[in-house]
């Protein structure tokens, strides 16, 4: 269809088509987007033929800059208009703004309560003034136990909200006013409105949003903000509503887990939640992400490790194994003791799975450091491991360090650990050939074990009878590379 036919045929249609980039944290927030754009009297419509394009953009690292605004740019070229959200629109507001004028409006987060309101503007033609990007560390407490009242909004936790009151508004009677779409989560006082995009048996589960660790390298917490748990009424309801969508695995996201319910009064709220989660009727797997070393307690690695219905799953945001270079990471540890606290998991769960990130060409990096990190991959047993070169994110600390490392050295250096890395995790892939796994299906004859999490760390072909959304037993035959072939056993 031509721009000139696109526009005559989409003009008086409140239609739109949502695109996601970037994390599990980031769909979550487009589900929130697609919910109260519904309850606003749009349309989702992703037939190619949509009035706006809003695409919820990432904003982490210079590569998903780069497909963010690809992405907007697609979307110019259709025709339609074309709304940008999310972390690269947060971030940069006004700049973006100006530097890709095929946008019709940057948003930032706290448009996103309005956002029915948004693309009415939009469609009328009327002007968006972007934001100036601040810090939103500084829109919050400083003392995490005073930030549960704040009137701050942020994504993924929205309660329903009368348009520019800042105050939540409680739902009608049952019996009254219009029903919410199909697929969107009703709201009553603090339940979050949420409209599933996706069919499969697993979905991401918001557990909280920012953070307030200060690694030197990352710009995260700038624009995401300081760290704010959901209360675990909002996220029990929210599993019930999922599992009555046909969820069966939860994966609890946020930027840091671990430090879930400090804001909260009680920092070993998680232990107390992870059960409750598992016994809620239809999910049959919880999983936690984002969870960081140093704060990780026994406590916590023993509800991971051992309580039923919970997969004994460690996402754990290494970063590196060379203590020196960890503390200019403005991070904690070494490879001694992160080797100890492997040591844990597996004396609680011997065949747990693990997977970590880690950054390689930091400045000030020395082939030492290097040898370090590979020494600790090497004994480690990691089942997946993503290894990234370092670049400079601007307004974090790290852009002002000395012992900069240039573009091919660092490209070297990752080529060389990603390429033992490969080789490590098919050999740890191999060690689970003979035991039992259990697989969740998502597709026909194809699903995800206990130590995979969704998309990132390879998947199971399955041999048996093994229906679409259950958890069925099987026994591994085979590995080729991370990814496993099994036998069912049975249901």
């Amino acid at each position: 269809m031509s721009t000139a036919d696109h526009s005559t045929h989409s003009a008086d249609r409140r239609t739109v088509s949502l695109v996601t980039l970037g994390c599990a944290r980031n769909e979550v927030d487009s589900e929130e987007l697609a919910a109260r754009l519904e309850s606003a009297g749009w349309s989702l419509d992703d037939s190619g033929d949509a009035s706006v394009v809003l695409v919820n953009t990432c904003g982490f690292i210079d590569a998903a800059k780069k497909d963010s605004i690809d992405t907007l740019l697609a979307a110019s070229d259709s025709g339609a208009k074309v709304v940008a959200a999310g972390c690269l629109a947060e971030r940069y507001g006004a700049e973006l703004a100006e530097s890709l004028p095929e946008a019709d409006a940057v948003l930032s987060f706290d448009d996103y309560a309005s956002i029915g309101e948004r693309l009415d503007d939009v469609m009328a033609g009327r002007e968006h003034r972007p934001h100036t990007p601040q810090d939103r560390r500084r829109l919050l407490p400083l003392s995490p136990v005073e930030r549960s009242g704040a009137d701050v909004q942020v994504p993924g936790h929205g309660t329903v909200r009368d348009s520019g009151t800042g105050t939540a508004r409680p739902a009608p009677p049952e019996d009254s006013g219009p029903d919410l779409p199909e697929g969107v989560a009703p709201a009553s006082g603090p339940r979050v409105m949420r409209r599933r995009l996706g069919s499969g048996p697993a979905a991401p589960l918001k557990l909280a949003s920012g953070c307030d660790r200060r690694c030197s390298f990352c710009a995260i917490p700038a624009f995401r903000g300081a760290y704010v748990s959901r209360r675990p009424t909002e996220i029990l309801d929210e599993a019930h509503w999922l599992a009555a969508q046909g969820v069966r695995e939860v994966v609890l996201v946020s930027e840091n887990s671990t430090s879930y319910g400090k804001d909260l009064g009680d920092l070993r709220l998680l232990e107390t939640l992870l059960p409750e989660l598992a016994a809620v009727p239809g999910i049959e797997r919880v999983r936690v992400s984002y969870l960081q070393p140093a704060e990780l307690r026994p406590g916590l690695i023993e509800a991971i490790a051992t309580t039923p219905g919970v997969a004994p799953y460690f996402d754990l945001s290494f970063q590196h194994a060379s203590g020196p270079l960890l503390r200019r990471m403005r991070r904690f540890g070494d490879r001694e003791r992160f080797l100890g606290l492997l040591e844990q998991i597996r004396a609680l769960a011997p065949e747990a799975g693990v997977r970590s990130n880690f950054i390689v060409g930091f400045p000030g990096e020395t082939e030492q450091d290097v040898d370090e990190l590979a020494q600790f991959l090497s004994a480690a047993r990691l089942d997946a491991i993503g290894v990234f070169g370092y670049s400079d994110e601007e307004g974090t600390e790290a852009v002002g360090f000395d012992g900069k490392l240039d573009a091919a050295e660092i490209d070297s250096r990752v080529a060389d650990l990603s390429s033992l890395a490969e080789e490590l995790t098919a050999q740890r892939a191999e060690e689970r050939i003979g035991s039992a796994v259990d697989v969740l299906v998502e597709e026909p004859g194809e699903g995800r074990a206990a130590h995979q999490a969704p998309e990132i760390d390879g998947g199971v072909t399955l041999k048996g009878d093994a229906p679409v959304g259950r958890i069925v037993r099987a026994r591994v035959v085979e590995a080729m590379g991370v990814d496993l072939l099994a036998v069912v056993d049975g249901p």
